[in-house]
């Protein structure tokens, strides 16, 4: 089944998109698992790196990619740059204060030191609406990246150029392979993706319209939502 690009003001078919199969999924799910063991190791200052070429990615192209969410989705261009602005911005403000953020923090205890340590979770799957198709997925992807975490989005399905632009974001930023992926999938494949063991957090602002079907295969795991 494709994932079709809709231009919403004219309803014309601008581009369908080949959803993932189970071996393609496969794939990227191994990739980001073994792209986490390597990824979680980086330094702090390197993550800041990156997140700082992200930004200036975004701030390149803002132009290029307002127009797509303009046209893929609707959004009023000058809204759609300044959505790609923001997006820059949160990537920098996660670059200068994440190792402040994640500093340890002293504990008071019987022994001769104790402290309380932030460590990264996994594979962070993100399950995004089409609203603010650049903006909700840097708001998840910056902090997470920042603190050692991979990611893996499942956007809105009538965004997915929008979806793989973003991906392309982080490429150009020279992020190491598996640090973040676009997944092309249709909704009801969610729930078999959510209940894989690689997948630790869940965050998914845009669940609600995927109702409770989506949670039933998990049954017995516990999954960490943000």
């Amino acid at each position: 089944m494709g994932i079709a690009s809709i231009n919403p003001a004219t309803g014309a078919t601008l581009q369908v998109f080949d959803a993932l199969t189970t071996a393609e999924l496969e794939e990227k799910l191994t990739l980001a698992a073994t792209g986490f063991d390597q990824y979680r190791h980086t330094t702090l200052a390197q993550r800041a790196e990156w997140l700082q070429a992200a930004a200036q990615v975004l701030e390149d192209n803002k132009q290029v990619y307002g127009q797509l969410m303009t046209l893929e989705m609707g959004k009023p261009l000058a809204a759609a740059i300044a959505e790609v602005e923001k997006s820059a911005w949160v990537c920098r403000f996660y670059a200068e204060h994440g190792a402040e953020f994640l500093a340890d923090v002293p504990a008071s205890t019987d022994a001769s030191r104790s402290f309380v340590r932030y460590q990264p979770l996994g594979c962070i799957l993100a399950v995004m609406p089409w609203n603010f198709p650049f903006w909700q997925v840097f708001r998840f992807a910056a902090p997470a990246l920042m603190a050692g975490n991979v990611g893996l989005l499942k956007h809105a399905s009538n965004v997915p150029q929008c979806a793989l632009a973003i991906e392309t974001v982080f490429e150009k930023a020279g992020l190491p392979a598996g640090a973040f992926q676009t997944l092309l999938l249709e909704a009801a494949r969610i729930a078999d993706l959510v209940a894989d063991d690689r997948i630790k957090p869940l965050l998914s602002p845009a669940v609600s319209r995927l109702g409770p079907a989506w949670r039933r295969p998990a049954g017995g795991k516990l999954k960490k939502r943000c």
